[in-house]
C-alpha cells in the first residue's frame, strides 16, 4: 500500500512539473507586448515548480521510512504475511 502512495506521489510531482513547463511554453510562444515578463514568470514557475516536487518527494519518502520503521517493531503476531 506505501509503495502504491509512494508512485502516486512521485506521478503527481512530475505533474506538477511538466505544468510549470507547459505554462512557460505558453508564456514563450506569445505574442502579446508582455511576453518578457510571461517568460520570466515562467522560468520562475519551473524553478518553484521543481522545489515544491523535489520537497513533497521528499517528505512522503520519508512518510514511508516512518510507516517502514513502525512496521519493524509490531510483533510477529501482528505483522502482516
Amino acid at each position: 500500500m506505501v509503495g502504491m502512495l509512494q508512485i502516486l506521489t512521485y506521478l503527481l510531482c512530475v505533474y506538477l512539473v511538466f505544468k510549470g513547463f507547459e505554462i512557460f511554453q505558453i508564456a514563450y510562444v506569445s505574442t502579446s507586448d508582455k511576453r518578457e515578463t510571461a517568460v520570466r514568470n515562467g522560468v520562475i514557475l519551473i524553478v518553484v515548480s521543481i522545489i515544491i516536487a523535489t520537497g513533497f518527494s521528499l517528505w512522503a519518502d520519508s512518510q514511508a521510512e516512518s510507516i517502514g520503521r513502525s512496521m519493524q517493531s509490531l510483533p510477529q503476531s501482528l505483522s502482516p504475511r
